[in-house]
């Protein structure tokens, strides 16, 4: 059976001296593992090896119960070269692509989340300073967490449910409780970590991320990461090259 959808190639890898390994980002299917057989070879159906971050139309075998699609056709749409440009878009367009490989299960749609990901990548190949990358970087992240179920409480304490107001003398974020935490409420969260004033206020209410300061979202970045550190039982791969920039 095969199955036409609308895909972003998140992570290639080499096969053989002409086939190559494909994960994708689909629309209406999800994320899926395809070999594209021949990619590599002068004259395929693919008009060459597929790279990452390059989005189309794609056909595929239908292989829920295997392991593997074939991949039968792409036809390329948006490659994105202009990522190469920029490092440190680049970075975070390899970054956003490793998480959303990590934090979605195969043949789970999320349409919403797709779309997300192709207006990051094509923000990410039009941005024109490290700060704005980082905030489209942050604003996906939070998008990810939202769409696979695990938005954090950004708005209140996530313990007393006290909303959040930019009087609180002392904010926490804390990974067990995947949210803010009041000063009243901290005792009781070994793993929270202070946040500064700009910080906080910037995570309940995202507006202020465009005017932030870049430690403001440096600060915002390292606290996701761990997040997601501790959520993934592991550091991100690309992690570190975010934090090293």
């Amino acid at each position: 059976m095969l199955t036409k959808d609308h895909a972003i190639c998140i992570r290639a890898v080499d096969y053989s001296e002409t086939s190559q390994i494909l994960s994708f980002f689909t629309r209406e299917n999800g994320k899926i593992s395809a070999i594209a057989k021949g990619a590599k070879r002068q004259k395929s159906n693919f008009d060459g090896p597929i790279e990452t971050f390059t989005s189309g139309n794609i056909v595929f075998t239908d292989s829920k119960k295997q392991k593997l699609a074939t991949l039968t056709e792409f036809q390329q749409q948006s490659t994105f070269t202009a990522l190469a440009e920029d490092l440190f878009a680049l970075h975070c367009a390899s970054f956003a692509a490793e998480l959303t490989e990590l934090m979605t299960d195969d043949y789970d749609p999320h349409p919403q989340l797709f779309d997300q990901l192709l207006e990051l990548l094509k923000n990410l190949s039009n941005t024109k300073n490290k700060t704005e990358a980082l905030t489209l970087l942050i604003l996906f992240q939070l998008a990810l967490l939202k769409q696979v179920g695990l938005q954090p409480v950004l708005n209140a304490c996530t313990n007393c449910k006290n909303n959040f107001n930019t009087d609180w003398p002392i904010v926490y974020f804390c990974h067990s409780a995947n949210g803010l935490i009041c000063r009243d409420c901290e005792p009781s969260f070994e793993d929270k970590i202070k946040l500064s004033k700009n910080a906080a206020n910037s995570l309940a209410n995202l507006k202020l991320l465009a005017s932030a300061k870049q430690s403001t979202l440096t600060e915002i970045e390292k606290l996701l990461i761990h997040h997601f550190t501790e959520t993934l039982n592991r550091p991100p791969k690309m992690a570190k090259y975010i934090l090293k920039n």
